[in-house]
């Protein structure tokens, strides 16, 4: 892209930003949301309180509930199912959780991991 067309594309951008910047100030809603804010924080400042007081008195649950389903999350993680392997070749058995074991891994070396998988019972 040419520096020139580059530059009336960013001039484009700006104007638009610019014209939405425009309707926002004029924005009744964003107006009200402003003196919202800037009263909360007079209050804040005279009471000498934090947003994380304001939170904790309007709804004390809140963090609690927070703080519990965070630690709540690895209790509650389902068990691994037992998975049955077998060997065709030897009637050899393997029962395992995951694939970290010893024998399921030198089954997949020597047959190839797409076959091992077949013997799942």
């Amino acid at each position: 892209m040419s520096k020139l067309a580059e530059f009336k594309a960013l001039e484009a951008q700006l104007a638009a930003q610019l014209k939405q910047l425009d309707e926002l100030k004029n924005d009744d809603g964003l107006k009200r949301e402003i003196e919202f804010e800037e009263k909360l924080r007079k209050l804040m400042a005279e009471y000498g309180v934090g947003l994380r007081n304001i939170v904790d008195l309007l709804d004390p649950q809140a963090r609690a509930s927070a703080s519990v389903s965070v630690s709540g999350v690895r209790g509650q993680r389902r068990q691994r199912q037992v998975k049955v392997y077998k060997n065709p070749e030897t009637g050899e058995v393997v029962e395992t959780k995951g694939g970290n074991h010893k024998v399921l891994k030198a089954w997949k070396e020597q047959y190839g991991a797409a076959s091992v998988e077949g013997w799942l019972q």
